[in-house]
């Protein structure tokens, strides 16, 4: 028991020591974790056995462990760090981001921890979860009609995922708490780093009734690349990204670029054809990059759990394909009938990206209406 106990913090320790060494994604890192195990490859970053590639990213910091005091200025605040071996972690939320092709995009890595403030189960609250984003220099339409959806989706039992940046983040924040509904904050920096520095009072706020999550070690002060590999955190935690006011060049768009990405379905609240603070939500509605919606319900038409039942269909057993939509309904529509498919197949036939593929054949076994075996996925036939 002793031994295993010491294990545990051992790995717990490498955890930690490799999350301070590259502060942030770094795909090198995590397939050596993957090919070793995370205390070998915290052995290899100390002692700088490693690839070429990984010599460059680890050569700043790996020579300062600082995984002690880490641990101990997440406890001193109240918060923990949640591993990949920890029951807390977001297993199957991760998976989109495991399934991206290496190279293509250097903040694409899972994260190595999770430094996590806050009273919910990153898991639990993670289960039914919409990302709502959208424009900094916000609206008083935007504002509005932020809090009226991101209100009406906690109401009904929804996590609201934001950035707790200023504008239509501080409003899905807010409307959730006010409604005494579940919300999860990620920072791009450390947890005990408020930013922006006016937000420290709402994000105690969401620290007591939510979560405040970041992959950043205590200390880490934001800069402007984290914030982009922060958004694909906002993404994978959440079943779908909901964009409400954005300009041309919004960061929200970057985030629905990762949800697209991850097979997750990109939402887009429509705005006076005259703002230009609608004109990001417009030009990703007219290029088919994002769907158009104006209420909670609709939220949660596109993002919602397969249903397994259709309202006044008595009589009849509903098909649960008759939900699926978007890319998901393309790949299963996809697989034949008998016999099965490899993911490299599919991507050719319906011409979507490789990692959408995959992440979308994932979602469809979680549902239960595929499976996969040594020929590839395959439709699993249902009774009737």
């Amino acid at each position: 028991m002793v031994e295993a106990a010491a294990q545990d913090d051992e790995r717990r320790l490498a955890w930690v020591y490799l999350s301070r060494v590259v502060e942030g994604p770094c795909a090198a890192l995590s397939a050596l974790i993957e090919s070793v195990g995370v205390v070998e490859a915290a052995r290899a970053v100390r002692e700088c056995e490693l690839p070429e590639s990984l010599r460059g990213p680890t050569a700043l910091r790996r020579e300062s462990d600082c995984a002690a005091r880490d641990m101990d200025s997440i406890r001193r605040m109240g918060g923990r760090v949640v591993t990949p071996d920890d029951p807390e972690w977001p297993a199957w939320r991760m998976l989109g981001l495991a399934q991206l092709e290496a190279g293509r995009d250097r903040d694409g890595a899972v994260p190595l921890v999770l430094w996590v403030r806050g009273p919910g189960s990153l898991l639990a609250w993670s289960e039914r979860a919409v990302a709502v984003v959208g424009a900094r220099c916000s609206t008083g339409y935007g504002d509005q009609v932020a809090g009226e959806i991101a209100g009406d989706l906690a109401t009904q039992g929804w996590t609201i995922v934001s950035g707790a940046a200023f504008g239509i983040d501080v409003m899905a924040h807010r409307a959730a708490l006010a409604v005494g509904g579940a919300t999860i904050a990620v920072l791009a920096c450390g947890v005990d780093r408020p930013y922006p520095a006016q937000h420290e009072r709402l994000l105690d706020e969401i620290a007591d009734a939510g979560l405040v999550v970041s992959e950043y070690p205590p200390g880490t002060v934001a800069r402007k690349h984290q914030f982009l590999a922060r958004n694909r955190l906002i993404a994978a935690l959440a079943d779908g990204v909901l964009v409400v006011e954005a300009g041309l060049r919004s960061g929200a768009r970057n985030t629905v670029k990762w949800a697209r990405r991850l097979g997750r379905p990109a939402l887009a609240v429509p705005g006076p054809v005259t703002s230009a603070a609608s004109v990001g939500c417009h030009r990703m509605i007219r290029d088919g990059e994002a769907v158009l919606v104006t209420r909670a319900e609709e939220v949660i038409d596109e993002a919602g759990p397969l249903r397994l039942s259709l309202p006044g269909a008595a009589g009849r057993t509903a098909d649960p394909t008759d939900t699926l939509i978007g890319d998901s309904a393309a790949i299963y529509a996809a697989l034949p009938a008998i016999g099965s498919r490899l993911p490299v197949a599919l991507a050719e036939q319906t011409t979507l990206p490789l990692s959408v593929v995959r992440a979308c054949l994932t979602e469809l076994e979680l549902a239960g209406l595929i499976g996969t075996g040594d020929t590839g996925w395959y439709r699993i036939r249902r009774p009737g």
